[in-house]
């Protein structure tokens, strides 16, 4: 079959790479894609929310299947749009419909979610323009740290641990009354800080079965030790040692089914990726969030530990055999590092020629390098085009051999200003 892949990030180039080795892969398209995934199929220039580009993209090459890398699209309706459309119906989308793409979309709308379903999360309270002195009177009364959240959507950069209550004031005036993330900040999530261990669990789902896919531990903060602003991921690791199967039973009883069990009894319509951003308190699993897709840089280790024809998972969801799917992992450990560019997560310069030591590189056969933010330029170079520029996966015996695997080869990877972080999987040295 023809496969439409839409987003240009690492996460796609992961996906990218995975499909492409399907046996029921005629021929993959990205839109638009990067440097990376030139590698493995053809990129189109369309953009990801540009409905009308994509269907008759799709009419006009035959494609079957469209697969949805980032939140947006999800969010504003792709499946919908196709499932509506008389001509383009047929085509098989892998994203839950946009009432589904709510659980990443409002931050209200998943902690209502959560409360119906009876899943454990933490306590929370959401204020708008209209209730901002009633916000500030909560913020007044509340423990220390408090978190707060833009409702909507905000490039991962929506959510801020306050550690004095001057501060969360600060932040919640931002947010509110200077509209900090416009729109996706009109309303903001005020909720109590759980301390653990955080952690993230990949499903697939048809809202009727779901299928776990792999499990990771992301580092969001720039700087080594865990320090510095947040960013979209500097690193992950998988599978997490402490991840035990009754720990993974708690998880699955208490969060994952009744998630699902709650998309039924709602008559959500779900085909594809929910992310669980998962806090570990002592021996107790909280859900922190949902995603409606996969992670970035997760995906990078999941696919490679993930053993199964990702395609004909895909399919499972639309005949109706998910249920009867057994999901196979290697048994290795899997590491990603990420390189990123001089000031990121602040202001930085794109345009810089990355160079490979493909000598080494090509060496290695348990490291993949997945391009996040890169293209060509005219001169048919690849350069950075994004604060993440590029992922390293690395397998090994243990989380410290892969993590090792990876730094070595980022060693032989140089652009001007490259930047990662070298304790990536620091808790699991051995």
């Amino acid at each position: 079959m023809n496969i439409l892949l839409l987003g240009s990030g690492g996460r796609e180039h992961a996906l990218a790479w995975k499909i492409v080795q399907s046996k029921h892969c005629d021929e993959l398209f990205i839109a638009p894609g990067n440097a990376g995934t030139l590698q493995c199929g053809k990129n189109i220039n369309i953009g990801v929310n540009d409905f009308e580009a994509i269907k008759k993209f799709s009419l006009e090459n035959n494609i079957e299947m469209i697969v949805v890398g980032p939140e947006e699209p999800l969010v504003k309706g792709i499946y919908d749009f196709f499932i509506n459309d008389d001509e383009a119906k047929h085509i098989q989308l892998i994203a839950p419909s946009a009432n589904g793409a709510q659980l990443e979309g409002s931050k209200a709308f998943s902690k209502k979610f959560m409360q119906r379903n009876n899943i454990p999360t933490a306590a929370y309270a959401e204020f708008t323009k209209e209730s901002f002195e009633d916000g500030k009177t909560y913020i007044n009364q509340h423990t220390l740290p408090i978190v707060l959240k833009a409702d909507g959507l905000a490039a991962g950069k929506g959510v801020v641990i306050a550690t004095s209550i001057q501060d969360a004031l600060n932040t919640f005036e931002e947010m509110i009354i200077n509209q900090q993330f416009g729109e996706a900040s009109s309303k903001v999530v005020i909720e109590e800080y759980l301390d653990g261990i955080e952690l993230s669990v990949f499903v697939l789902t048809d809202a009727k079965y779901y299928k776990i896919i792999g499990h990771a531990k992301d580092y969001k903060r720039i700087g080594v030790g865990n320090t510095g602003l947040n960013t979209g991921g500097m690193g992950c690791v998988s599978p997490l040692p402490f991840l035990t199967d009754v720990f993974l039973h708690k998880i699955e009883t208490r969060i994952i089914q009744q998630t699902i069990n709650g998309l039924q009894n709602e008559n959500i319509i779900y085909n594809g990726f929910i992310f669980f951003g998962l806090m570990k308190v002592g021996d107790e699993p909280f859900l922190i969030e949902y995603n409606c897709r996969m992670g970035d840089p997760e995906t990078e280790v999941i696919m490679p530990r993930l053993k199964n024809d990702i395609i004909e998972l895909f399919q499972s969801i639309y005949n109706d055999t998910l249920k009867d799917i057994v999901v196979e992992f290697d048994k290795r450990a899997c590491a990603a590092i990420v390189a990123a560019s001089k000031g990121y997560p602040g202001d930085y310069e794109k345009g810089k020629v990355i160079q490979f030591d493909n000598s080494v590189i090509q060496q290695s056969n348990n490291s993949f390098i997945f391009h996040a933010g890169t293209k060509l330029n005219d001169d048919g170079d690849v350069v950075t085009n994004g604060g993440r520029v590029l992922a390293v996966t690395s397998f090994g015996s243990n989380i410290s051999e892969a993590v090792h695997q990876s730094k070595k080869i980022l060693n032989h990877i140089r652009f001007d200003g490259m930047y990662f972080r070298n304790d990536i999987g620091y808790e699991f040295n051995s």
